[in-house]
């Protein structure tokens, strides 16, 4: 999966789910960017890649759809 969909999963699996600006609220970000950053118009950065992390407490490898075994990259 890519970054935006890991990321539109994360914030719709909340419950109740997140809204875009609850989202882009909590790690202080516009809702613009989250929308950007969901449709794959913008890319993250280090900063949101981080808050984002941190908000929903997993790896940046999970968010952005690494597969768990770098020695056999099946998805790359």
């Amino acid at each position: 999966m890519s970054f935006g969909k890991n990321l539109k999963a994360l914030r719709c699996a909340k419950l109740p789910p997140l809204t875009q600006s609850d989202l882009a609220n909590a790690i202080g970000v516009t809702q613009r960017k989250i929308s950007f950053l969901e449709t794959g118009a913008s890319e993250p950065s280090l900063r949101d890649i981080a808050a984002i992390c941190r908000y929903f407490n997993v790896s940046a490898d999970y968010l952005m759809g690494l597969p768990k075994n770098m020695d056999y990259p099946e998805d790359l």
